[in-house]
């Protein structure tokens, strides 16, 4: 019996085989899949749940939020999920960076935020997506 090599599933049990690591194509098109979707539902259907709850980007509607935290775990390297500490550490910076992001609303989320309707709903957190993207693949390259 041989040794499995490095790149094997055999090697690591505990993997399903569909994050970035072992199957780049599905984790991202996956995730690219409910980005678009999460991102037209907020289009569509974003003036009506601003009529409903009567406010700007109501806190009720989190599918904004669920579209922008897809595009920072976009296109991860292979080492930053490589362990579960790896993950792990890869996660929770992407979260906590994109919920910072999304509450701090650099430029120019901020004035995207301003688009009328489900636009103004979405796209501030699209901005915020993509700042935390490169944050976190900058972290991601130098960790690990």
């Amino acid at each position: 019996m041989g040794i499995a090599p490095a790149g094997d599933p055999r090697r690591r049990p505990h993997r399903l085989g569909l994050g970035p690591a072992d199957s780049p194509i599905v984790f991202n098109g996956t995730l690219l899949a409910v980005l678009i979707i999460f991102t037209l539902a907020c289009a569509v259907w974003g003036n009506q749940a601003e009529a409903r709850f009567g406010k700007k980007d109501p806190g009720q509607v989190v599918a904004d939020e669920t579209a922008g935290q897809c595009i920072p775990l976009l296109f991860l390297p292979a080492e930053s999920v490589a362990t579960w500490p790896n993950a792990a550490i890869t996660l929770a910076l992407a979260f906590l960076a994109f919920r910072a992001f999304d509450i701090l609303k650099l430029w120019p989320a901020h004035q995207i935020q301003r688009l009328p309707g489900g636009w103004g709903i979405v796209l501030d957190d699209l901005v915020a997506g993509l700042q935390t993207m490169i944050l976190i693949q900058i972290a991601a390259r130098t960790l690990f």
